[in-house]
């Protein structure tokens, strides 16, 4: 009897497990389901806005190219030796021009967050990527006295990414880094394999954020840095989502500033497909 028993509960307890297995994978194949939606949703919303930023960005940009032109011909003509000018004028003309610059500046970064972009991703090393970036910036850095140190693990599993949106991502944290450290400090960069996935970080010894600053600082538009335009965070979200990544961030003012990427190994990103 106690064997039978024994038995009958095995089954029971049998039968259990293969139901609450069986619904936990109905909720898994749900929720990979509404995660594809929501996907369609928001490549169709950005399909859409990347339409109408590119007709405004051509709308802006061909006025744009006039004026600068034309400031730089007024220059010329107030410049050449025959000409008797006003150094008021200049400094005003040296007004023009910067607003100017800064409004293409805006305009350009506006477009790396809101524009069209198709992103073509691989299956690679992150090594590469990172090593050719940071050898990119090694100079600048140096001349604005900071010092990188790199720490790039040697058991990372490859990921699914597009090189060069990567490489802007990263670039505009390394720019971030270095403007906080304006009395030159140390920039950390480093890459470790965790549960499937890469975890990338750039890490400064520069002023850090205020917990006030640090709700708002991928909000488009605001920025704390003296004419900042507040798209550079943004976009590095932006870019992080599109490997279907997530992106942290760790601040302590007076002591520094850390970002985190997560990135899913290359077969983990395929099964989210």
């Amino acid at each position: 009897m106690n064997r039978l028993l024994v038995f009958g509960l095995g089954l029971a307890a049998g039968g259990v497990l293969a139901a609450a297995l069986s619904i936990l994978m109905a909720r898994r194949t749900e929720r990979r389901a509404r995660d594809s939606e929501r996907r369609a949703r928001e490549a169709e919303h950005l399909a859409y806005v990347g339409t109408l930023t590119g007709g405004l960005a051509h709308e802006i940009r061909n006025p744009l190219s006039t004026l600068n032109l034309n400031l730089q011909l007024l220059r010329e003509d107030l410049q050449r030796p025959a000409s008797k000018s006003d150094p008021r004028l200049l400094r005003k003309l040296d007004a023009l021009e910067r607003e100017a610059a800064r409004l293409q500046q805006i305009l350009d970064d506006f477009l790396k967050l809101a524009g069209k972009h198709e992103v073509r991703l691989t299956v690679q090393a992150i090594h590469p990527v990172v090593e050719e970036l940071v050898e990119f910036y090694e100079d600048r850095l140096h001349q604005a006295n900071v010092r990188v140190r790199t720490s790039l693990a040697q058991d990372l599993p490859a990921v699914a990414v597009d090189a060069a949106r990567l490489k802007q991502a990263l670039s505009n944290l390394i720019l971030n880094a270095e403007a906080a450290m304006a009395d030159g400090g140390e920039l950390m960069i480093g890459a470790e394999a965790e549960r499937r996935g890469v975890r990338l970080h750039v890490t400064d010894t520069g002023a850090g954020i205020s917990p006030e600053d640090l709700d708002r600082i991928f909000t488009p538009y605001y920025s704390t840095r003296p004419g900042g335009t507040g798209f550079g965070l943004p976009t590095v979200r932006r870019i992080v989502q599109e490997h279907r990544g997530t992106l942290e961030v760790h601040s302590e003012p007076g002591r520094g500033t850390r970002f985190t990427i997560h990135l899913p190994a290359a077969d983990a990103a395929t099964d989210t497909t």
